[in-house]
């Protein structure tokens, strides 16, 4: 059985095909939504009401008739809309017509090199924590130039506010909502880019293009499944020898066990997530005998700061464990390389 939004639907758009002298398309990037209201309309659903928390300024929404009459008896419906219905009163009549374009989907790879950067624009009870963050660096002057409502910024994965993004970059993918300005060639694309990387001296990115809505998801693909490989400057409180960093460095397909993080609990589900180290090379520095430098392959998903540390013991086993028992912190960390072959490289 057709819905009363597809038939009004399939009668309005030849009319507004005439109208407007254009093609009516019924899966146009262009999409005009019709508010109809009408004055008994609120009356012959309020019956529902009890049943559901959905409400608006104008009533019951949509959804909340749904829940109502999943819920009610059928008895109290029979008895509440009666069969035939009632003839209406009055005309139904149009409250609003509003005219929104489909998104449009922008992906590219980024590289962050302070330490002081948000991905996201950093708020706290509503009071900004940071001036600026990665979502702003990239997307503001695209989203200007489509003249788009707004912005959702999505990534395969995050790295911390003291974590910098070297390498190849982080995969994203920007999508700008009803812009007014929908199309952008690939030479305003790459115009964009080279603006976006003058403009700041902490974010760059490459290989921005245009992507179809289907292909979002490619940012999240196998999100766990892939390796990420990071470069950490330890501290030991004793000395390491050549044969503590040879041991580290031999260590091949590590299996640990990390309990969701204490500096995360508050935003994360408490659960044991097993993750996989595939290799270290452990190299000393310059400085003494208490610091040297790590390189790591984990699978992604691995709380790098606390494999090191330990987390109160939540990771296991841990650097800690494996260099037996001498406390050892994270002083610095970098991303050095995402394994994940998209977006595409922009020739």
């Amino acid at each position: 059985v057709a819905s009363v939004k597809d038939a009004f639907r399939w009668s309005l758009g030849p009319m507004l095909e005439k109208l407007l002298n254009a093609p009516y398309k019924p899966h146009s990037d262009l999409l005009i939504s019709v508010h109809i209201k009408h004055a008994d309309c609120a009356e012959e659903v309020e019956f529902l009401a009890p049943y559901s928390k959905s409400k608006s300024a104008d009533g019951l929404t949509g959804v909340a008739v749904e829940q109502g009459l999943k819920s009610t008896t059928d008895a109290e419906f029979r008895l509440k809309s009666p069969c035939p219905p009632m003839r209406p009163r009055v005309p139904c009549y149009v409250h609003s017509i509003s005219c929104t374009y489909s998104s449009v989907y922008i992906a590219g790879r980024y590289n962050k090199y302070s330490r002081t950067l948000s991905q996201t624009p950093w708020l706290v009870d509503g009071i900004r924590k940071s001036e600026s963050s990665i979502q702003e660096i990239i997307c503001e002057r695209i989203q200007s130039k489509l003249r788009a409502s707004g912005v959702k910024f999505s990534s395969s994965g995050r790295e911390d506010v003291d974590v910098r993004m070297l390498g190849a970059g982080r995969p994203f993918v920007g999508e700008f909502l009803d812009p007014h300005r929908p199309k952008i060639s690939r030479e305003e694309l790459l115009a964009l880019q080279t603006e976006i990387n003058r403009s700041s001296d902490v974010v760059a990115v490459r290989d921005l293009q245009l992507i179809r809505k289907d292909d979002t998801s490619k940012v999240k693909e196998g999100e766990d499944a892939k390796k990420k490989t990071y470069a950490a400057l330890v501290w030991s409180e004793t000395p390491v020898s050549e044969s503590n960093l040879a041991t580290l460095s031999a260590t091949k397909d590590l299996k640990i066990l990390q309990k969701t993080p204490l500096r995360v609990l508050h935003r994360r589900v408490l659960m044991t997530r097993p993750r996989t180290i595939f290799s270290m090379t452990a190299t000393p520095t310059k400085d003494d005998s208490h610091h040297f430098k790590l390189i790591l392959t984990t699978q992604a998903g691995t709380y790098i700061k606390e494999f090191v540390h330990g987390d109160m013991g939540r990771t296991q086993p841990n650097l800690k464990t494996l260099l037996n028992g001498r406390d050892v912190d994270i002083l610095s960390l970098d991303v050095q390389a995402i394994d994940i072959d998209w977006p595409p490289p922009v020739q």
